[in-house]
């Protein structure tokens, strides 16, 4: 076991601005560690600090570059392990390969269950990570994982604004959370039925499941990458008859013309978190970014001091609030 009251927290390259606001509400200064690659582009990791016996936690959400994300993660635990680090925690705010969760084809991979592996056999003792593509992804590791979500956040946002003769919006994929998004905000839920056209980056919505004429809409999703699907989603709203609609998810993604899509859209407000880093360009219009710098820093504190996860989900609606203000704020130490 890690020595008692001694936890670092070190970063890659994937999104260190995250790692940084988490350091920020924990009140400690981000662990010192190299990250770099070489001109044949092999990847190379120095850990400075010394990490012998600690609980050590690597902020890597495996983005844009995906494979240098997960390269840089897995010799990153290595160097860690081989440090005699007490315990590793990879923090995958945004696991990559997530949709290749099962064969849905002939003699196609399960890409999600190879990096799970790799995870594992690079030296990780647990994964804590935020809604997954699908919650069957945490059976693919044999070592402890936690899986936060960022429904309770994304929720508060929406409750703040007060929308009245609201519906929630979602597919069958992300019906189980949407349906928990829904209930905090006392409003129905519908589902988008939709079909994936073969291996293209693109869906076929078909039809829309519930009561939605005449109300103010919230589509929910676990990302939002090319936002094909979320425009088709919002054009088969309007012609329900939708009078106001709205757009969250965890993870922005935003592949091109993802930006330039929703900025044209009738969508009055798309509210995504920053477990992936969102250049400045695409941020502010109609795209709004909340930090989950606090939800996982104090996943981080209970999971060092082995106490419940599950229990940030119990509590009361006062502390999500306080989670957004701190981030609307500006951030600084936690309370």
């Amino acid at each position: 076991m890690p020595a008692a009251g001694q936890f670092d927290v070190y970063t890659g390259n994937a999104n260190p601005e995250l790692a940084r606001n988490i350091c920020r509400y924990l009140g400690i200064d981000l662990g010192r560690a190299e990250v770099f690659e070489f001109a044949n582009e092999n990847i190379f990791v120095r850990i400075i600090d010394n990490v012998r016996e600690k609980d050590v936690f690597l902020i890597q959400p495996t983005s844009r570059p995906v494979n240098q994300s997960i390269m840089e993660l897995l010799i990153m635990i290595d160097a860690c392990k081989r440090a005699s680090a007490g315990r590793i925690t990879a923090v995958v705010p945004y696991y990559g390969y997530g949709r290749s969760d099962k064969k849905d084809q002939p003699r196609v991979p399960i890409t999600a269950r190879l990096i799970a592996d790799m995870l594992t056999v690079a030296g990780a003792n647990r994964i804590l990570t935020v809604d997954l593509h699908q919650g069957q992804i945490q059976g693919f590791f044999n070592i402890p994982v936690d899986e936060l979500t960022a429904v309770h956040l994304l929720s508060s946002h929406f409750r703040k604004k007060e929308i009245q003769n609201l519906v929630v919006v979602t597919d069958l994929g992300f019906a189980k959370r949407a349906r928990t998004f829904a209930q905090l905000l006392d409003a129905p839920l519908a589902i988008v039925e939709k079909r994936r056209i073969g291996n293209q980056d693109r869906t076929e919505v078909l039809n829309v499941i519930g009561d939605v004429r005449g109300k103010r809409a919230i589509i929910v999703d676990d990302e939002i990458d090319t936002a094909g699907t979320l425009i088709q989603i919002v054009d088969a709203l309007e012609r329900e008859g939708v009078t106001e609609l709205y757009g969250c998810a965890t993870h922005a993604v935003l592949s091109d013309p993802a930006a330039e899509r929703i900025a044209n859209s009738n969508l009055q407000e798309v509210v995504v978190t920053d477990s992936i880093p969102i250049p400045q360009e695409k941020r502010g219009g109609k795209i709004k970014v909340i930090s989950l710098a606090p939800l996982i820093a104090e996943a981080i504190i209970r999971i060092h001091r082995g106490q419940s996860v599950g229990a940030l989900f119990t509590s009361e609606v006062k502390f999500t609030q306080e989670m957004l203000l701190w981030d609307e704020n500006g951030g600084g130490e936690r309370q």
